[in-house]
C-alpha cells in the first residue's frame, strides 16, 4: 500500500480530514465538529480499519472524493464522461496536491488511459466555518470528450445526518419547507428549468433526527448555480449518506474540446451542531463576506421601495405616475421603482420585449421628466428590465428571429409570449449592453429590478444543440459587464418572484425578489422558508394591496406592514387610494421599519414556531435585537407558554419594549392587559437566561395578528 498522509483544514468549529497517497484515490475521513489531534486517523488508513464483505469486490478502501463510473463503486458517480461511447470507465488516482494557503487544498488527479485529470479544491472560510468546493474537468486527449455528469463535489455527511430538509414551491408559493427521513435507497431532486426555479432551489439541509431549530446536527448546502443543478444523497456501504451536488447537464450540451476544461459551480456547505438555525447563520455569515459584491464595497442602508407594478401596471400615465411618486414619498418611501409597460408596444406582456427604449408614446420626453420629478422628492429612481426575453412582436425579433433559443424544424414554444435570447452569442450580449448602457448612461438611474419569466423549452442555440448551460456564464458576464460599467448600480434578481434567487446570482446582484405574492400570510412561510437560506437585507418585502393581488384575501395595513418589516421592505400598492389611516399606519411602519433596518439588515437570524402554529423570527446584535411574532391560524389552545429564545443565553439583562401589534388579543374584553401595557409604556427589563430556558411571555392572538418587540442590552452596571 502506497504511503498516506492526512490533509486537514480546520476552522473555529468546524474540521475537514482527508487521506492522501499518490497513486490512489484520496479518502473522506471527517467533516464535522472540530478535531484536536487525530492519533487514530493518522495511525491507521482507512483500509487497515476494515475486512472484506461477503459478496464484494477484492479491495478495501474509504469514502473517495470523487467517485467514478465503471469501477464497481455502488456508490452514485461524481464524473461520467465517454468518447463516443469510448472511455466511458475512468480511474482517477492522485498524482499531487497544493496547500497554498492554511486553509485552502488543491488536489489533482489523473486518468492517463482515459486522457482526462480532475482538480478538486477546498477552501475552509475561517470567518463562517463554510467549506466551499468545486472541481475542474481537463480533456488531455486528443478527441472531443462528452460530458455527462461532473458533480461539484462528493461529501460525506457524519453519520447521526440521516433526515433532510429541502425546499418546493411554484409561482407565488416559493420556499415552502419539508423535512423527511432519507430513504434507504437514497435521495436525488434534478432541476431542469433552464433557471434555479420556484420547485426546486439549489439548497439542502441534512439533519440528525433530534435535531431542532435551535440544537443538533445539520449541515445546510448550497449551489452557487442559476440554471439546472442535481442534489443527492446517496447511501454508503456503511449507512453514511453522501452529498452530492452540481449541475445537470442535458443530453449532448457539453463537450469538451481537445486540451480545454470545465469547471464547476462552487457548492457551500455549513456544519452546525446549533440546529437549523446555527447552520443558516454559518451560511448567511458567509453570503454577507464573501458573495455580496456591494456598490462602493460595502452596504449603505437599504432604501424602502415603491414599485409601480401591482399600482397600474401597464398603464404608465404621466398625471398618474407623478401623483403616484408624491403619495410614495409622503409615506417614508426612498426609492421609486418603475416597473414593466415603459418601452414601445407595451401595452400588455405580448409585445415590446427587447425593445429597450422609452416608449415615445407614453414618454414622449424620454424617462428624463418623470426621474427627475423622483429626485426632486428625495427619492432614487429604479427600472424594470427583462434583457434575456424577447417577444416575436417586436422589433429585435423582426429583425433577427434567429437570437433566440429555438429548435429548427419546430414550432416555436412561448411563455407569457416570450422566448429566451441565446446570450451566449456574443452579438446578442453586446446588443443587450448597448441597449441597457444607453438607457443607464442617458439617465441618474440607481437600480435595475432583473426580470426573467419563463422556463425553457426547446433551448438550441444557432448549431442545433442544447444551450441551456451556455446560458448562465454569459449571463453572468453581461451583469459583470453592466456593473463595471456602472459601479454604483444595484440590481435585483427576479424570476417572477424568487425563480432565480440563489448565491450564483447574488455575485453579481444586491436583492432578490422573494415572490410576486404580497399577501401577508403567505409571506410568513415564504420569508421564513428563504431567511432559512438568505440574509434579510436582499429579500424583497413589499406592502401589498388589499385583497391581495396573488390569493384575493385582504389583512389589515398593520399586520401587512409587520411581516414587511422584516425583510428589504417596500411597497406595492398604489398608495394614492389609501385611505387616510392607512396611509397613516404605513408610514408610521416605515418610519419604524428605518429605525431597525440597521439590525435587521446586521444581525444574526433565528426563528421557531411553537407548537400552535405561532411563528417566531429574532434578529439580534451585541446590543440590540427585533423580535417579530406572527399567529396566522386559529390558536389550539387558551394560553400561550413563553417564548424560548436560546440564542440569548446568557447575553446579560435587556430592556424590552412593544414596538407595533396588528390584529387583536384573545382575550376577554373586560380582562386587564396589565404585561401588554408596560412593555407599551416604559418596557420591562428580563435576563437573557430567562428568555433562553423560560420564555418570553406573549399573548394568545386571533389570526393575522402580529406583534413587533424590541431588546435593548442593559450595561451591566445597571442590569
Amino acid at each position: 500500500m502506497a504511503m498516506s498522509r492526512l490533509l486537514r483544514l480546520d476552522g473555529q468549529n468546524v474540521s475537514v480530514v482527508l487521506e492522501f497517497a499518490l497513486g490512489q484515490m484520496p479518502v473522506w475521513r471527517h467533516f464535522g465538529a472540530r478535531l484536536p489531534d487525530t492519533l487514530l486517523l493518522h495511525a491507521w488508513p482507512a483500509a487497515r480499519l476494515q475486512r472484506l464483505a461477503p459478496g464484494t469486490l477484492d479491495r478495501l478502501g474509504g469514502l473517495p472524493v470523487l467517485p467514478c463510473f465503471g469501477n464497481g463503486e455502488l456508490g452514485a458517480p461524481a464524473l461520467r464522461v465517454h468518447r463516443a461511447g469510448l472511455d466511458a470507465v475512468q480511474d482517477l488516482r492522485a498524482t499531487g496536491f497544493a496547500q497554498p494557503d492554511p486553509q485552502t487544498l488543491q488536489l489533482t488527479l489523473e486518468d492517463a488511459v482515459a486522457s482526462i485529470s480532475v482538480q478538486l479544491f477546498l477552501h475552509l472560510c475561517a470567518d463562517s466555518d463554510v467549506l466551499s468546493l468545486h472541481s475542474v474537468l481537463h480533456n488531455t486527449g486528443s478527441t472531443p470528450l462528452t460530458l455527462d455528469h461532473l458533480a461539484s463535489a462528493t461529501v460525506p455527511m457524519p453519520a447521526a445526518l440521516q433526515e433532510l430538509g429541502s425546499f418546493h414551491g411554484q409561482w407565488s408559493h416559493e420556499f415552502q419547507w419539508t423535512r423527511q427521513a432519507v430513504p434507504q435507497v437514497g435521495w436525488q431532486r434534478d432541476n431542469r428549468s433552464g433557471r434555479s426555479s420556484h420547485e426546486a432551489p439549489p439548497a439542502v439541509f441534512v439533519l440528525a433526527s433530534d435535531a431542532g431549530e435551535h440544537t443538533g446536527e445539520v449541515v445546510a448546502a448550497q449551489l452557487a448555480w442559476s440554471g439546472n443543478h442535481r442534489f443527492a444523497l446517496d447511501r454508503a456501504d456503511d449507512g453514511r449518506l453522501n452529498l452530492q451536488a452540481g449541475e445537470w447537464f442535458a443530453p449532448g450540451e457539453v463537450q469538451l474540446a481537445p486540451g480545454t476544461s470545465l469547471a464547476t459551480p462552487l457548492l457551500h456547505l455549513g456544519w452546525s451542531k446549533a440546529g437549523l438555525n446555527g447552520a443558516s447563520a454559518r451560511l448567511q455569515r458567509y453570503i454577507r463576506s464573501q458573495v455580496l459584491q456591494w456598490p462602493g464595497g460595502r452596504m449603505r442602508a437599504r432604501p424602502v421601495h415603491l414599485n409601480t407594478w401591482e399600482a397600474v401596471y401597464f398603464d404608465h400615465q404621466a398625471d398618474v405616475l407623478f401623483d403616484l411618486a408624491r403619495a410614495a414619498a409622503s409615506v417614508g418611501v426612498e426609492r421609486f421603482v418603475l416597473d414593466d409597460g415603459w418601452f414601445p408596444a407595451r401595452k400588455d406582456d405580448r409585445a415590446g420585449l427587447g425593445d429597450w427604449w422609452p416608449d415615445p408614446a407614453k414618454y414622449p420626453e424620454g424617462l428624463g421628466p418623470l426621474i427627475a420629478h423622483v429626485h426632486s422628492l428625495g427619492m432614487e429612481f429604479g427600472l424594470w428590465v427583462e434583457p434575456e426575453m424577447v417577444n416575436p412582436d417586436s422589433e429585435l425579433f423582426r429583425a433577427h428571429p434567429d437570437w433566440a433559443l429555438q429548435l429548427a424544424g419546430r414550432a416555436l414554444v412561448l411563455g407569457r409570449n416570450q422566448l429566451v435570447l441565446d446570450l451566449s452569442r456574443p452579438e446578442v450580449s453586446a446588443y443587450l449592453f448597448d441597449k441597457l448602457h444607453a438607457v443607464l448612461a442617458a439617465h441618474p438611474i440607481a437600480y435595475l429590478k432583473w426580470d426573467m419569466n419563463r422556463i425553457f423549452a426547446h433551448a438550441a442555440g444557432q448549431d442545433g444543440r442544447l444551450a441551456m448551460r451556455s446560458q448562465i456564464p454569459a449571463l453572468y458576464a453581461l451583469l459583470e459587464r453592466l456593473r463595471a460599467a456602472h459601479p454604483q448600480l444595484e440590481i435585483e434578481t427576479c424570476a417572477s418572484g424568487g425563480g432565480r434567487a440563489d448565491l450564483g446570482m447574488l455575485r453579481h446582484t444586491q436583492r432578490l425578489w422573494t415572490s410576486d405574492n404580497n399577501d401577508a400570510v403567505s409571506r410568513v412561510a415564504i420569508q421564513s422558508g428563504a431567511a432559512r437560506l438568505f440574509p434579510l437585507e436582499l429579500m424583497g418585502s413589499h406592502v401589498g394591496p388589499a385583497p391581495a393581488h396573488a390569493t384575493g384575501r385582504s389583512q389589515s395595513m398593520a399586520f401587512r406592514c409587520a411581516v414587511a418589516c422584516f425583510g428589504h421592505m417596500g411597497v406595492e400598492a398604489d398608495v394614492r387610494q389609501l385611505g387616510e389611516a392607512d396611509r397613516a399606519t404605513l408610514a408610521h411602519w416605515i418610519a419604524l421599519h428605518k429605525s431597525l433596518r440597521e439590525v435587521l439588515h446586521s444581525g444574526r437570524f433565528s426563528q421557531g414556531r411553537t407548537v400552535d402554529g405561532v411563528v417566531w423570527w429574532l434578529v439580534q446584535t451585541a446590543g440590540q435585537a427585533v423580535l417579530g411574532v406572527f399567529t396566522v391560524s386559529p390558536p389550539n389552545y387558551s394560553y400561550q407558554p413563553g417564548l424560548r429564545l436560546p440564542s440569548l443565553a446568557g447575553s446579560g439583562a435587556w430592556q424590552a419594549r412593544l414596538l407595533g401589534s396588528a390584529g387583536q388579543a384573545r382575550a376577554r374584553g373586560d380582562a386587564p392587559d396589565v404585561w401588554g401595557d408596560a412593555l407599551r409604556s416604559g418596557g420591562g427589563r428580563v435576563q437573557g437566561e430567562e428568555l433562553a430556558q423560560v420564555g418570553w411571555p406573549v399573548p394568545v392572538m386571533h389570526p393575522e395578528s402580529a406583534l413587533v418587540y424590541s431588546f435593548s442590552s442593559v450595561p451591566a452596571s445597571e442590569g
